[in-house]
């Protein structure tokens, strides 16, 4: 089982693109750490106060993908520095 998770951000703290870069870095490694699951910067890359991340995960078992995606996003959740506006969440 794949899933996928697009999750658009509106970024508070960060002032430039170089800040919304550094932020971004932060919750993505946080993400292959803790989750070992494939993330990226979808979209908006010019512009500092908006974001898109791409989260995947691959599993033997529905229910695993399932858990390891609600996790992805309630550690995003976590970061202050941003506010998830919304998620879309696919099944493959």
């Amino acid at each position: 089982m794949i899933i996928s998770a697009e999750v658009e951000c509106m970024l508070y703290e960060g002032r430039s693109l170089k800040q919304k870069r550094s932020i971004i870095k932060r919750v993505m490694a946080k993400l292959r750490n803790d989750l070992n699951v494939a993330v990226t910067e979808l979209d908006y890359h010019d512009l500092w106060q908006r974001t898109k991340i791409g989260v995947v995960t691959i599993s033997n078992e529905r229910n695993h993908a399932e858990q390891v995606i609600q996790t992805a996003l309630k550690i995003i959740d976590t970061f202050t520095e941003f506010e998830r506006t919304t998620t879309d969440v696919e099944f493959l």
